[in-house]
């Protein structure tokens, strides 16, 4: 588990990360949400060992991060937002030189610079020069880069920034790969919608302080305090209106000619009675689904409408 405690950066007078306080499971992959300033920068730098906090904690396990540098670099795999590349190398030879930082023998680079190029999909490139490469490339040449000392933990700043659909759709299963793998993936991203999608659960830092931690259901459900449910029926759907009206968790009822919403607060036992009610009253349910949360909706509720 990753854990900070009451993390502080400060910089004179300003406060770039305030006190902040979370916990990020094992094998997750965890989203940082903010608007520009917010300090999810300075604290994923402060997370990789290339900035030292004012006070505060981060443990790795049993590891306080901000005290053990040197054991820190052999846990964590960082990929910046801007990065560099040596153009004049090919995929091999650049992946073969950071194996070399790492004081991995020469003798187990070659098949754990293969099996790397096989994660990110770049096999076919091993000989190719890197200046070559399209950006999307470059990125999950990064990536490799960034996973060559078998890490417990990754740290992406920005991973699909500048990246085409294409390119974001290869990264995104990239990074469902690392999960299965047991890897835990600390990632940032200005793509609310496809950070909703990648990550396990977010946390939204707003001013240097976390304002909301968990799935983007759980946040949601936090903030509203109802779920709405969609129920979509072949016939019988004012029957199916006015049967929820009457039960005592539905808050509301909106009704059109396609499907009926409504507004629940019950538990999940009540939800189970409610789809159980409209199939013994003969209603043809063919569609009863919770309304996905909207991460974009959710970030400018917490943080009064400031830009990411």
């Amino acid at each position: 588990m990753l854990e900070m405690k009451e993390l502080v950066k400060k910089y004179g007078n300003f406060t770039a990360v305030d006190g902040l306080s979370l916990q990020i499971p094992t094998g997750s992959v965890f989203g940082f949400v903010g608007p520009n300033g917010a300090g999810k920068t300075t604290t994923m730098r402060i997370m990789a060992g290339l900035l030292s906090a004012t006070s505060g904690s981060i443990l790795l396990g049993d590891v306080d991060m901000t005290k053990n540098p040197r054991l820190l670099r052999s846990k964590i795999g960082y990929m910046p937002d801007f990065f560099g590349v040596y153009d004049n190398l090919k995929v091999s030879e650049y992946m073969d030189f950071y194996a070399g930082t790492y004081e991995i023998p020469y003798k187990e680079r070659g098949a754990i610079i293969d099996n790397l190029l096989e994660i990110v999909d770049l096999t076919h490139k091993k000989d190719a020069y890197v200046d070559s490469l399209s950006r999307g490339m470059k990125q999950r040449l990064c990536l490799a880069r960034s996973l060559v000392h078998d890490p417990e933990l990754l740290i992406l700043d920005e991973p699909a920034s500048g990246l085409d659909p294409r390119a974001r759709v290869e990264m995104k299963e990239t990074l469902k790969l690392l999960q299965t793998m047991g890897k835990t993936v600390v990632i940032s991203s200005h793509i609310l919608p496809e950070l909703a999608e990648m990550c396990t659960e977010v946390g939204i830092i707003d001013h240097g302080k976390l304002a909301a931690q968990g799935t983007v259901q759980e946040i949601t459900m936090k903030l509203t305090q109802k779920r709405v449910i969609y129920v979509r029926a072949m016939s019988g759907l004012e029957q199916a209106a006015t049967l929820l009206r009457e039960h005592p968790v539905v808050e509301s009822v909106a009704e059109n000619t396609a499907d009926i919403a409504f507004s629940f607060t019950g538990t999940e036992k009540d939800l189970a009675d409610i789809l159980r009610d409209l199939i013994m009253a003969g209603i043809p349910v063919v569609a009863f689904k919770e309304r996905e949360g909207n991460l974009e909706e959710i970030f400018m509720q917490v943080t009064g409408g400031e830009g990411v």
